[in-house]
């Protein structure tokens, strides 16, 4: 049965370290022996503090590192970042210095396995690390997300697709959130990861993932032997239906009515979400009209960007570019994916819906 633990707790760790130690006993323990290979995927999205709540906290991974030792085996703590280097991430996000002399290892996600998830999408390539590990320990951190709404324990899987194949499959699945939700259950339903431990102290509310989001005290983290259990169960303490995230609709139906939770769920009703519209839709002749002026879409702060070429370097579509020190949107070409929000060093990107759009909509709920 899936089964979700929920505890409050802070980032003292002497307070922490024993709640991590019981979800790994709970849901791990016995799977992590002498010499089996121990993956530990945290959210390593791009170079940023603690206090900024884009990363997994640096002690949560500490503790869970900490116990894969006590067991006798050796920690891998693996990822592949949207932007900046690997190194970078550890450095600034506090990780070697909080996880300086354990006998672990820091490794880039690199090595490539084809492995066919099903239609429509066939054979896709995984970071072979992950799927190699005979325990898989996954940390996301609690945050709202500009496209998805929320990213949770499926969503950190997709830290798994190495590197720039990221944005290709952003492409690739375009505007249909429906059908990357699909995506992104299918690589989590591959990697399969043993244990999911959702760091909600610090979370992100607002237009997150990345710097444009509010970090937001909640003081919670949960723990499940089941990565979607534990989505729904957040969706929950929100007041949210469960399929209002993607990734919970395309899965098992009536998982929520089976989970057996543990501990007390908080109810957090005032939680900043982002505004998800519905995006394209109708006859296919009125689809470009549609995105340049009617869908929701990204737009900049001209006072806070910098013109540093991330957005328009790392755009799946290629439908940013710049002009005499300014960003510009092709929003023809724009499928929506909102890479450029998630991976802006200034956060000065954020979604925004036309008044054309707003107007549409009241129509058509009419």
């Amino acid at each position: 049965m899936p089964t979700v633990i929920i505890k409050r707790s802070s980032y003292d760790y002497d307070v922490l370290r024993p709640h991590i130690f019981s979800f790994l006993d709970r849901f791990a323990g016995p799977s992590i022996r002498p010499k089996v290979a121990v993956v530990i995927k945290p959210n390593f999205l791009a170079p940023a503090p603690p206090e900024k709540a884009m990363l997994t906290h640096p002690f949560i991974v500490r503790a869970a590192a900490e116990y894969v030792i006590m067991k006798g085996a050796r920690p891998v703590i693996s990822d592949s970042q949207a932007m900046g280097s690997f190194e970078k991430v550890l450095r600034t996000g506090g990780f070697l210095s909080a996880l300086e002399g354990l006998d672990i290892e820091f490794r880039e996600f690199k090595k490539i396995t084809v492995v066919d998830i099903g239609e429509p999408f066939g054979k896709i390539e995984i970071a072979g690390e992950a799927l190699d590990a005979e325990v898989l320990i996954n940390l996301p951190k609690l945050k709202t997300h500009a496209q998805m709404l929320l990213t949770l324990g499926v969503k950190n899987i997709f830290g798994c697709i190495v590197g720039l194949r990221k944005p290709e499959w952003h492409f690739r699945t375009g505007v249909d959130r429906e059908m990357f939700a699909r995506l992104l259950f299918r690589v989590h339903a591959a990697v399969n990861p043993t244990v999911t431990i959702l760091d909600g102290i610090l979370a992100m509310e607002g237009q997150g993932p990345g710097r444009g989001g509010t970090p937001r005290h909640l003081g919670v983290i949960m723990g499940s032997n089941s990565a979607v259990a534990l989505d729904m169960t957040v969706c929950r303490m929100f007041g949210l239906p469960s399929e209002d995230l993607l990734t919970n609709g395309v899965t098992e139906k009536g998982l929520l009515d089976n989970i057996e939770i543990e501990g007390d769920l908080p109810r957090i009703y005032d939680f900043r979400l982002p505004s998800i519209t519905p995006l394209i839709f109708g006859p296919p002749r009125l689809h470009g009209f549609m995105r340049r002026h009617l869908l929701q879409r990204p737009e900049v702060d001209k006072t806070s960007c910098m013109a540093c070429g991330a957005c328009w370097k790392y755009c799946p579509a290629r439908a940013i570019s710049h002009d005499k020190g300014k960003i510009v949107f092709n929003y023809e070409k724009c499928i929506r994916c909102y890479c450029c929000i998630e991976i802006c060093p200034q956060g000065a990107l954020s979604t925004k819906e036309t008044l054309a759009g707003k107007a549409v909509r009241k129509i058509l709920k009419r």
